[in-house]
């Protein structure tokens, strides 16, 4: 077996020991095909007011501008799907955020997979990102073969949906490079029909501006009153496009300790989010990824759903 198919044996047992569901690999080169559609993207301002977008669009296309003498794009994802959901009588948060802030809880494991790899392979620099980065993180696991954009620009993947996380390693390590896998949308069109704001404005293209996730968390004005009446009780993100995705039959629930909810998030009932304080926050969202909205930001989000 030559080094190159060793080493990229090595790393991949070693994620799916660390609790990755999967990990692929991509040559670090020029996104070819991203680039028009990105420029085409941000030109059309369906990015909102999230202007970050905007900045680092070489690095955004080019890993190697990130990472010295970059050779491997190393994309992982890791399973989010709870094994109990919020109650119905309840204002909604996506279920990406019911446990510890993902980007810390994933980026322990990706300092640890690099650290197996700089013991067992040698001196291999890099660096690790969860979507805190310019990175294009689906176009990167879509390229390395773990699922394909679906009409919804989620990535999907067969026998497993899309309720995962989504996190690199680029290394300056020549590897085996894995092979996309094919589109199987199909005629379906089950996240356009379902989204609750038309932000799916054709199929693989969202409108960032128009999704509930943008509303609830990233914008920091008031929303839009046309969007009143609109939210179906989302009052953190939004999974209407997932939950409706004929793939996610096949989610299974993850094991990872720190993804489990805060009980709270699960039993609260509308009449206890609206009387939240900021005592209560604070134990409720402690390490969550909705400490990004602040007690304000939930408060303004459901002043407007009641």
């Amino acid at each position: 077996m030559n080094s190159k198919l060793l080493n990229t044996n090595k790393i991949k047992a070693e994620a799916l020991r660390l609790g990755f569901l999967s990990c692929g690999i991509s040559k670090a080169n020029f996104l070819e095909q991203e680039a028009p559609r990105l420029e085409s993207w941000l030109k059309k301002g369906m990015h909102g007011q999230m202007s970050y977008m905007e900045n680092h669009f070489d690095k955004r296309l080019d890993p190697r501008l990130l990472v010295d003498n970059a050779k491997s794009v190393v994309s992982l994802l890791l399973n989010y799907y709870p094994s109990e959901v919020q109650n119905e009588d309840s204002y909604k948060i996506s279920k990406y955020a019911y446990g510890q802030d993902y980007h810390f809880v994933i980026k322990d494991k990706l300092k640890d997979l690099l650290k197996f790899i700089q013991a067992e392979i040698g001196e291999v620099n890099g660096r690790v990102f969860v979507d805190s980065a310019p990175v294009l993180d689906k176009a990167w696991a879509a390229k390395s073969g773990l699922g394909w954009i679906g009409k919804n620009s989620n990535l999907l993947t067969k026998q497993v949906g899309s309720f995962y996380f989504i996190a690199e390693l680029i290394i300056d390590l020549e590897l085996e490079y894995d092979n996309p896998t094919t589109d199987h949308c199909g005629s379906c069109t089950a996240c356009i029909d379902a989204c609750p704001t038309q932000a799916i404005v054709q199929p693989y293209v969202v409108d960032g501006s128009k999704c509930i996730s943008y509303f609830t968390i990233e914008l920091r004005d008031q929303i839009p009153t046309e969007m009143k009446g609109k939210f179906d009780d989302w009052m953190f993100g939004c999974d209407v496009c997932q939950d409706v995705c004929p793939w996610n039959r096949f989610s299974k629930p993850h094991n990872e300790p720190l993804f489990n909810p805060n009980p709270e998030i699960l039993s609260f009932s509308k009449k206890d989010w609206e009387e939240i304080t900021e005592d209560v926050f604070k134990k409720v969202f402690k390490n969550s990824a909705v400490k990004r909205t602040k007690v304000e930001g939930l408060v303004r989000n459901l002043e407007f759903l009641k």
